[in-house]
Formats: C-alpha cells, sequence, structure tokens
C-alpha cells in the first residue's frame, strides 16, 4: 500500500465502521500530514512521480499524448498554452487532472512573443518549456483549497524546483503571496479553474 492511498482506506474504514466527526477529521490531518511541508518533500515527490505516470498512461502527457489547439497563453504559464483535462487514478483515488502545457520558445510572456500558435500546432515537442498540473485529490487533503494537488513538470515529466531548490509538487505554496494557490484563488467559479467553472461545488 503507499502512502498515498493509506488515508482513504482508513477513512473508509472510519465510515464503515461508524466512526464520529472527530476521528474522520482526525483521519484528514493524518492525509495532510503525509505531505508535510506544503510543497516539496519527499511524500510530494513520490506522489508526483505516480501522478505523472498516470497523466502518461491516459495520454495527457508524453511521447503518445492527445494533441489539442494551442492557444494564446500568458504569465507564468508562457505565450502559448494547451490545455488537457481528463479523471484519472492515482494511488486507487479517481480525480480529475488539468494539464496545461507550457509553450515558451524565445518569450518572456505574451507580450512580443516570437512564438504564435500555428508554430506550436505544427511542431509542438520543439516549444514545449514545461507541464503544470492541478489534480484533484481525496477529501481532507487541502479542503481549504478544494483539495488541489499541483505540479510543474519539465516536458520528459521531471519535477522542477523554485530557487530555494523545492520540488514544484504539492499544496504550491499555502500560506504565500506568490505561487499556484495564490494565483488560482483568484479564478471565477471558486473552483480555481481559469478556463471553465463547472468544478464549482464538486
Amino acid at each position: 500500500m503507499t502512502v498515498a492511498s493509506m488515508p482513504i482506506a482508513a477513512l473508509s474504514a472510519a465510515i464503515l465502521l461508524g466512526a464520529g466527526p472527530a476521528a474522520a477529521a482526525d483521519l484528514a490531518a493524518e492525509s495532510r500530514a503525509e505531505t508535510t511541508p506544503p510543497f516539496g518533500g519527499e511524500a510530494n515527490t513520490a506522489y508526483a512521480q505516480e501522478l505523472w505516470a498516470a497523466l502518461e498512461t491516459a495520454r495527457l502527457v508524453g511521447d503518445n499524448t492527445f494533441r489539442a489547439t494551442p492557444y494564446d497563453g500568458r504569465a507564468p504559464h508562457g505565450g502559448v498554452l494547451v490545455t488537457l483535462e481528463g479523471d484519472i487514478d492515482v494511488a486507487g483515488h479517481t480525480g480529475i487532472a488539468l494539464v496545461k502545457k507550457n509553450y515558451r520558445g524565445e518569450v518572456a510572456g505574451p507580450a512580443g512573443s516570437t512564438l504564435d500558435k500555428s508554430t506550436v500546432a505544427d511542431n509542438p515537442d520543439d516549444h514545449l518549456a514545461s507541464v503544470t498540473v492541478m489534480y484533484r485529490r481525496e477529501q481532507g487533503y487541502d479542503p481549504d483549497h478544494d483539495n488541489w494537488f499541483w505540479a510543474k513538470y519539465t516536458p520528459a515529466g521531471d519535477l522542477m524546483t523554485n530557487a530555494e531548490d523545492m520540488a514544484l509538487a504539492g499544496r504550491v505554496a499555502k500560506g504565500g503571496e506568490k505561487g499556484c494557490i495564490a494565483c488560482h484563488q483568484r479564478a471565477k467559479g471558486d473552483d480555481y479553474v481559469f478556463t471553465h467553472d463547472r468544478l464549482a461545488g464538486e
């Protein structure tokens, strides 16, 4: 049994055995404790590796990925973007994954970009700079932020790091003024997603 699947099984057992709200809260806290600190660290890194493997199987990343129409992007992701999504299973939990492929080329941002959508559409692998992922984990993982797990990968699936050499995987960067959570909490629809709000209240 993986560390990520343990709290799910324990929570299910608690419900079946009629455990009260306090016990369920304790199990939710245990789930979050497995990924302390909020991002980076061994547990988050290991989970991110399982997540990438599941994304490859679902053809949301990797050499055999589905192709989609590029669109104009913006900082911090890049001047041209592609977004894919689907339900995938990671460590016994099925959740929705939103995958953003960030194409930069020579771009520092959308303004003055020398990279256009048709160039990316014709040769996407030549211009892919990074892949950012939101994956909705089990209830109790991060209830303050809809239980989203965040990760940023190289095109080959290696985790990228911040200036402090922390792997960008987990609750990035919970409590900070910048980072995935700080930016996405401004999305309309109360679901941390900019492209739509159909996940609100799930």
